[in-house]
């Protein structure tokens, strides 16, 4: 029971971080263990099937379902082009044909005698797998796809909207208390990673969408800018595959919340490093995190290996307070009695004493803050 606690945001100046790179479906994997990969550089590919269009040939010639054949120019699995004829009727004395054309590139896939229809597949799609982080291929999953581990400074947000992106991490705000608006938003921060302070405005993250920012992370934003940033009310679902042009990582949650100094001095500490950033986040359980990931240019891969993190909160653990009244704010770890004691709700639970950044000191149930890991 020492170690009730809610699991929280990792935020780690160094840690061995290591990310499956798998196709949709099975496909060439172009990479081997050892090699030592960029975060653009495709470790696997394959082609998704084409999507189906179906042609009803009887009823556009005129005729029986069972006699579409006699008037087909092509046959099952013949390569066909937009526009292209698939079948012609012989018409009156070599008049008024009856012409069908083909709406799309692709395949003459087959030909129903019973229905009269024709299926047509369009070209196959390419799926291209990117390694994602700069690092080494660690493992290989023939056919579809890979491990990449690296040594990096590691950031979890704690909400994020948009996928897979990369950019130079660029410092736009110079305390963890600061709006973040588009007064600062210009021309240098085209292809960057944004890091600002308590708070984004919907205006910000428009004119950055404008510019050509890559990603902004942020202690909060407000639940009406959100909306009118995404254009729709978010329910409960896994976000990330949102094509909105950036990706927006909240590190503290919803309104102006400061952003954890520590959170703020890492990253600021990496500008003009580059960063592979992703917004998807698993909201109902919490099993998917936003995260930015910086690799680290050394060679201790074996040290970080070899770290082993606390399993648990301890005297001086970095925490974040996730209930009411303190919703929000952070702190430490200041005691952990042993002993059972009543809440408001008359229930027993084992709390915790907790210094907050301000100096003050609040008892609390342990379910009710999380632990800032690093």
């Amino acid at each position: 029971m020492a170690h009730a606690y809610t699991p929280g945001l990792k935020v780690s100046e160094k840690d061995l971080v290591r990310k499956e790179r798998r196709l949709p479906l099975k496909g060439e994997v172009l990479s081997h263990v050892g090699e030592k990969v960029l975060s653009e550089t495709i470790v696997a590919k394959t082609h998704l099937p084409g999507n189906v269009q179906t042609l009803n040939l009887a009823g556009a010639l005129g005729c029986l379902p069972e006699d579409v054949g006699e008037y087909l120019l092509k046959r099952s699995g013949d390569p066909i082009r937009k526009g292209e004829l698939i079948a012609q009727s012989k018409g009156f004395f070599g008049l008024f044909k009856s012409k069908v054309e083909s709406p799309c590139d692709g395949t003459l896939e087959s030909v129903s005698k019973i229905t009269g229809q024709a299926i047509l597949r369009e070209p196959p799609e390419p799926i291209q797998v990117d390694a994602y982080i700069e690092g080494e291929v660690v493992e290989v999953f023939p056919q579809e796809g890979v491990v990449v581990e690296t040594v990096a400074t590691f950031v979890q947000g704690i909400f994020g909207v948009g996928g897979e992106m990369r950019g130079v991490i660029f410092p736009v705000s110079d305390k963890p208390d600061e709006v973040l608006t588009e007064g600062e938003i210009s021309e240098k921060c085209r292809g960057k990673v944004l890091v600002g302070g308590s708070l984004v405005t919907a205006n910000a993250v428009l004119k950055a969408i404008e510019k050509g920012v890559r990603g902004i992370v942020v202690g909060g934003i407000e639940d009406g800018d959100l909306k009118r940033f995404l254009g729709y009310e978010l329910g409960v679902a896994i976000t990330g595959s949102e094509n909105l042009g950036l990706t927006l990582i909240i590190t503290e949650g919803f309104g102006r919340m400061q952003m954890a100094g520590r959170t703020f001095s890492l990253l600021r500490e990496h500008s003009g490093e580059q960063a592979s950033i992703n917004g998807a986040t698993q909201i109902r359980a919490g099993v998917m995190r936003p995260e930015v990931v910086i690799p680290l240019n050394t060679q201790a891969r074996h040290e970080v290996r070899g770290t082993k993190h606390e399993a648990g909160l301890v005297i001086g653990s970095p925490i974040r307070l996730i209930r009411e009244p303190f919703f929000g704010q952070l702190g430490k770890v200041a005691s952990l009695p042993s002993e059972l004691q009543v809440i408001e709700t008359e229930s027993k639970v084992r709390i915790l004493e907790v210094e907050l950044d301000n100096g003050r000191r609040v008892l609390l149930p342990r379910a009710n803050v999380e632990m800032i890991e690093g």
